[in-house]
């Protein structure tokens, strides 16, 4: 241990070795992280197991809602932990969120099912989520701070760079782990098993993980910035009306959340999440195939956030980060067409040779987005949609004259929907099912798989396109750290830099796969969601370009 002297203390500040720091703050982060990230694989079984009163579009988009509700509360968290960061100090702050974060988790595991407890499973179930994500708004600033101001000037942007690669280990582990469940559990008990009851182990392993972050972080002690403050009574006594209240501050505040965070958010949970929901809902592709793909990926990413951090040391943080949302910027639509070309080229082939579209008069047809399972499409074109909906069918829209019937179109085959207004419920059902039934006939004959043949998936091309997006998301969040700890002064260091952080991540970046998903429900197109994030990094493209300083060389003590 290296023992810094401080004016004015009595005893001098421990100082732990900066591995020692890195190791301690990214194993805890990552820990964390699998939480989050455990609950996001495993939407689709989720959506079944606590929403199964909704239809099935309905429960998935239920579940993405509930996993974006975790991201809602970050910035609350954010608040709530950074005041105290900024006032009692860094290392309690984030001790207490990863104990939260751990027993919340931990908890999920253990509630009982829609089946079992009815509306009081997903109601136990979004406070689960409430907690986890008030606890992970306080852990990120925490780490990334903590390593910041432990790290030489000239590092800095690599040793932060380990508290990024925290999310991927935490994904690669939740991966991992559910893989593995799955693997295991289904040679045990069938392969039905895990859908019913063995989703709930990768949830229960957080136990031991959450020990041994506990047992690593009560070993750290303080941040030496943090130490020579409060030795100096330089301490901020109202973080927030310092960070929000006054231009100076707040200003910077904004920027980082418009030039940089806004990107962040939109390209990692595109690259990370809803990536994982445009290969399973659209393009059928097996759970064990996207899991095996998201792991490589992220295995590959561990590396790249270290290299870009290290690279930000060099050139500067600005320049690396504008690369990364740019690339992605580039790559959106043509990355999400490549992969339904590899991974599904049935699909993509029946796109193309008979594309669906929907005949309908536009009075007769409502907005197919219906998150709480409570909309009745009943007329023909309702009907219609809804059926191409719940099987993830790309379609558009042709208008009909007024009071014609709904027809979904293929090539030339022709197969008419029903009105089925004012009909009984019984009757309702069975005229759902003849629809679908004979719409479902109509797409297998024109080519239309039901679900991503294995012997014609071209993986090495579809890790290719993952492996951009990777790129472009490890660009521009391998340097965030360290940047955003420069940016702000120390005195609401804590505060300030984890606001825009959080809404960034959580408000922008957690709703990607949920607000991405309900426009392709709404629209029909299983490309146009990808309009959220492109809106959201072209607009950081343009403030970090004309806007952002270069921090790399700025002293932290300020």
């Amino acid at each position: 241990m290296v023992e810094i002297a401080v004016e004015g203390v009595e005893a001098p500040v421990k100082r732990g070795s900066l591995r020692t720091v890195v190791a301690a703050s990214a194993a805890g982060t990552a820990f964390e992280w699998y939480d989050f990230f455990v609950f996001g694989s495993l939407t689709q079984i989720i959506s079944k197991t606590f929403f199964s009163g909704l239809t099935d579009t309905a429960g998935y988009i239920a579940a993405l809602a509930l996993f974006g509700a975790g991201f809602a509360f970050r910035p609350i968290g954010a608040l709530v932990f950074g005041r105290i960061g900024d006032r009692v100090g860094r290392k309690g702050a984030f001790l207490v969120t990863v104990v939260l974060m751990g027993a919340a988790t931990v908890a999920i595991g253990l509630l009982p099912t829609y089946a079992q407890v009815g509306i009081l499973a997903p109601a136990l179930l979004v406070l689960m989520r409430i907690l986890q994500g008030f606890a992970l708004g306080g852990e990120y600033g925490g780490a990334a701070i903590y390593v910041a101001e432990h790290a030489p000037p000239g590092a800095r942007g690599r040793s932060t760079s380990w508290v990024q690669t925290s999310a991927a280990f935490g994904l690669f582990g939740a991966l991992l782990v559910i893989l593995a469940t799955r693997l295991a559990v289904g040679a045990v008990a069938g392969p039905a098993a895990f859908d019913a009851w063995g989703w709930r182990i990768p949830f229960l392993v957080s136990a031991g993980l959450l020990a041994i972050s506990i047992w690593m972080r009560l070993k750290l002690s303080e941040s030496p910035s943090f130490a020579r403050m409060k030795a100096a009574g330089e301490g901020s006594e109202a973080p927030y009306a310092e960070a929000f209240g006054q231009w100076k501050n707040l200003k910077i505040v904004l920027l980082a959340l418009v030039a940089i965070m806004s990107a962040q958010g939109a390209v990692w949970y595109t690259v990370f999440f809803y990536v994982q929901t445009f290969m399973e809902k659209f393009l059928k592709v097996p759970p064990e195939t996207i899991n095996g793909l998201m792991m490589a990926a992220t295995a590959v990413s561990a590396v790249l956030y270290v290299l870009f951090g290290w690279l930000s040391d060099k050139i500067g943080r600005k320049v690396v980060m504008l690369f990364g949302m740019t690339l992605m910027l580039v790559a959106y639509f043509p990355g999400f067409h490549m992969l339904a070309q590899t991974l599904n080229p049935a699909l993509a082939e029946a796109q193309a040779r008979a594309p669906v579209v929907v005949a309908a008069d536009p009075a007769d047809c409502s907005l197919q987005f219906d998150p709480v399972g409570k909309a009745a499409f009943v007329s023909s074109c309702d009907i219609a949609k809804s059926v191409l909906a719940n099987a993830g069918v790309s379609y558009s829209n042709r208008a009909a004259p007024a009071g014609a019937r709904a027809q979904v179109l293929l090539g030339t085959t022709a197969v008419d929907s029903v009105d089925a207004r004012g009909l009984p419920k019984d009757a309702l059902k069975a005229t759902r099912n003849d629809v679908e039934t004979r719409i479902k006939a109509a797409l297998a004959g024109a080519g239309y798989p039901a679900k991503a043949d294995p012997a014609r998936m071209n993986l090495a091309g579809a890790f290719g396109v993952l492996l951009v997006f990777v790129i472009a998301a490890t660009a521009l969040f391998g340097p965030i750290a360290s940047t955003l700890v420069e940016l702000f002064p120390t005195r609401i260091r804590y505060t300030a830099m984890s606001l825009p952080y959080h809404i960034g991540t959580g408000w922008i970046g957690g709703f990607v796969p949920f607000t991405a998903f309900a426009i392709v429900a709404a629209t029909g197109d299983i490309y146009s969601g990808l309009w959220y994030p492109f809106a959201f990094t072209l607009l950081s493209v343009i403030t970090c370009l004309l806007l952002l300083p270069e921090t790399r060389h700025r002293p932290l003590d300020h």
